[in-house]
């Protein structure tokens, strides 16, 4: 990239499950008066704004159109995107591109979502392809049951282990006043009780249904320091494919293709040899407390068939050698549009130093994913100081 990008400012609604007080327009206008608000920037000083959403969830075309005027986005060039799980991810990627290349100085980056006006479930079935497989989908619940039936049989991981993560993400969301679900006094005895969705995924296995918007502002070196005095430097960002199809990628969970690639590409651009001893915190997008099991050993936080152990261990806590979703991560708050971008804006906050009560002392390299299907990755590496 030509020159480097920062994230200045970020805003979030307080997530619920359904938000009857407020249109979609509203609701994003919300994350968008805090996020320039945090900073006391002005809707006149941003030069190009990227949307990002699962326009099927709410089923709105071209909703960005619908929106312009309430997001500052009129007469002002504006880019829409919606690739699955990821798409708040590359609206924070997009947003570094455009600034990086030098197009734009200052770029409002919003993700959304208000599940609570749509039909998730259908959609997400209809990710399958028509002929091979549509009539065997069940939607995020049915495909993470086979998922983390595959990834339990490779690497012998327990449903205690992956209770243990459940209980990690509620209970630290209760520092996080936007996140979604705040439980203090969960246990793992209560997940391990707790309703079965799809065998081994429990109710509080999973994620909750959330309608909520985030923001992020992203500025060039020059802008970026007269905004804050210390932004989160992009230092690389990378995205990978994988194939949707669940028989051409057995595995699953187990050896995530997509985040095995794009994090091993983003560790190689920002120099990052051992990333469990050279990363500060991860914000990972996480739907099932499996998952995020899963992703220690794809992003190489430890050797594969050792995610339970870092839980055990007590690695990923917030006062263990590498926090992992201290602000309680997707399986606290996930309006899907703007799941990953929330990752993204966490991580910048932990390294400006603004996360509040669930900060990390010292951050000075965060990383950030997204997640889409098992089949496409986002992956971010933020800095203190400009790479």
């Amino acid at each position: 990239m030509g020159r480097n990008a920062a994230i200045v400012a970020a805003g979030q609604t307080d997530h619920v499950a359904r938000r009857l007080d407020v249109s979609i327009p509203e609701m994003v206008r919300e994350a968008v008066d805090r996020c320039l608000g945090s900073k006391d920037l002005s809707p006149g000083q941003v030069d190009a704004v990227v949307v990002g959403n699962m326009e099927l969830f709410e089923g709105i075309n071209f909703p960005e159109l619908w929106m312009a005027s309430a997001i500052g986005a009129a007469g002002k060039p504006l880019f829409k995107l919606n690739n699955g799980g990821t798409v708040g991810a590359s609206v924070a990627v997009a947003a570094a591109h455009l600034v990086a290349s030098g197009l734009y100085d200052v770029v409002l980056g919003i993700g959304y979502e208000k599940q609570s006006e749509g039909e998730t479930q259908s959609a997400i079935t209809t990710v399958g392809d028509p002929a091979w497989e549509r009539s065997v989908m069940a939607g995020a619940i049915g495909n993470f049951g086979v998922m983390a039936s595959t990834y339990v049989a490779e690497s012998g991981v327990t449903a205690e282990q992956a209770a243990k993560v459940a209980v990690k993400a509620r209970r630290y969301a209760c520092l996080n006043p936007h996140a979604h679900v705040q439980r203090p006094d969960i246990t793992v005895e209560e997940v391990l009780a707790s309703r079965m969705l799809a065998a081994p995924l429990r109710l509080l296995d999973m994620c909750p249904s959330s309608d909520g918007a985030c923001a992020v502002v992203m500025a060039a070196p020059d802008r970026a320091r007269e905004m804050t005095p210390r932004p989160a430097w992009v230092a690389a960002t990378e995205t990978a494919h994988d194939t949707q199809f669940m028989g051409d990628s057995p595995k699953r969970l187990a050896r995530m293709r997509s985040l095995v690639a794009a994090s091993d590409s983003v560790y190689s651009k920002a120099g990052i040899v051992d990333p469990r001893t050279e990363l500060d915190v991860a914000e990972v997008y996480e739907p099932a407390s499996y998952a995020e099991l899963a992703m220690y050993e794809s992003l190489r936080f430890c050797d594969w068939g050792e995610g339970g152990t870092l839980i055990d261990d007590g690695v990923t806590l917030m006062d263990g050698e590498l926090p992992v979703n201290p602000s309680g991560g997707v399986l606290s708050t996930n309006p899907v549009g703007a799941t990953a971008l929330i990752r993204v804006a966490e991580a910048a906050l932990q390294v400006m130093g603004e996360a509040g009560d669930h900060q990390i002392p010292g951050v000075e390299t965060a990383l950030a994913t997204g997640y889409g299907g098992n089949a496409w990755t986002e992956a971010v590496i933020l800095k203190g100081s400009a790479p």
